[in-house]
């Protein structure tokens, strides 16, 4: 299996290996391990810590395996996607973490290699998994989902605008076999107009679709609370997303555990049985710089944000 194409730039590296500095001794999970970058930084930087890195991506693992070899035992890896925590914790004998990474999407790699069916620039059979042992795959999407199906997967997944005209000229078309053929659908279903701003047509489907085959967004809100339940006092929780759905999820996560959700009127004392179990360590996410973005593509859209995990914290009387 080759591990060339995981050799990525990570984003926001250096902001990201910071955050660590001051954690508890132990592991901290890459929930998204890839290629190993991120992990590497960390393990390169700060010796209190190890890595618990899982990913459902078998090429990944190998990829980042090899590029890590050289930490043996401060490195310990699970093939399984991070909403599955518990379990992997729990078969490499971890009771708790002190902190976590979420590098969130699909990585430069996957998209850049065209037998893994991602991308509209290159033709290959429809495919999009991540996990390669998953029976469901994007073509099964394009070719099963009725029309209102299609549609509320390109507006909820992608904020797809022409999602109805896009859903229509797909079940019209089919079979629709190879990306290739998909990105023309959705091409020629958009208006002239429409195509000349906003990069390539198809990106939106595309994205879309990979979204719904991977149920990326359905597993992102277990995954985050099992990691920050799993998180030591001090530890901290790091988010990098990479569009408006995912960082909607994250800002909603994080922000109810550092309130409890408490439903009390903030200008006076708290009086319910709320918990607050993080801080937030910045109310608003962070950006890459201009450098990193021209530098790195990927890195353009990304948002970080970031919580410390506290004792468990009953709010009421405090405001």
């Amino acid at each position: 299996m080759s591990t060339e194409p995981f050799h990525h730039l990570p984003v926001m590296v250096d902001e990201i290996a910071a955050l660590y500095e001051n954690v508890p001794p132990g592991f901290v999970l890459d929930a998204t391990l890839g290629g190993g970058g991120h992990s590497a930084a960390l393990l390169e930087r700060w010796p209190h810590i190890g890595i618990l890195g899982i990913d459902r991506d078998e090429a990944a693992l190998a990829a980042a395996q090899e590029r890590l070899a050289t930490f043996g035992e401060r490195v310990k890896v699970y093939h399984c996607r991070f909403d599955r925590l518990d379990e992997a914790m729990e078969a490499l004998s971890i009771e708790s973490l002190s902190g976590a990474l979420f590098d969130l999407g699909v990585s430069s790699p996957q998209l850049d290699r065209a037998d893994r069916g991602f991308s509209y620039r290159s033709d290959a059979d429809l495919d999009m998994r991540m996990d390669q042992s998953q029976a469901w795959s994007a073509k099964d999407v394009v070719n099963g989902y009725d029309a209102h199906q299609l549609t509320r997967v390109l507006q909820q997944y992608g904020d797809e605008r022409f999602a109805k005209r896009i859903a229509k000229a797909i079940v019209a078309a089919r079979p629709i076999d190879s990306t290739a053929e998909l990105a023309e659908v959705v091409t020629s279903a958009i208006p002239a107009a429409a195509r000349r701003t906003g990069g390539h047509p198809a990106k939106r489907t595309f994205q879309a679709i990979r979204i719904e085959v991977n149920g990326e967004l359905e597993a992102l809100p277990v995954a985050l609370n099992t990691a920050i339940r799993r998180t030591m006092p001090g530890g901290r929780v790091a988010v990098l997303s990479y569009h408006s759905g995912e960082d909607r999820i994250v800002k909603d996560c994080m922000r109810s555990l550092s309130t409890g959700d408490c439903p009390c009127p903030p200008e006076l004392p708290c009086v319910c049985d709320a918990v607050q179990t993080v801080r937030l360590v910045r109310g608003v996410p962070r950006t890459p710089s201009k450098t990193e973005q021209l530098n790195n593509r990927r890195a353009s859209s990304a948002r970080l944000r970031v919580v410390e995990r506290i004792a468990d914290t009953p709010t009421r009387g405090r405001r």
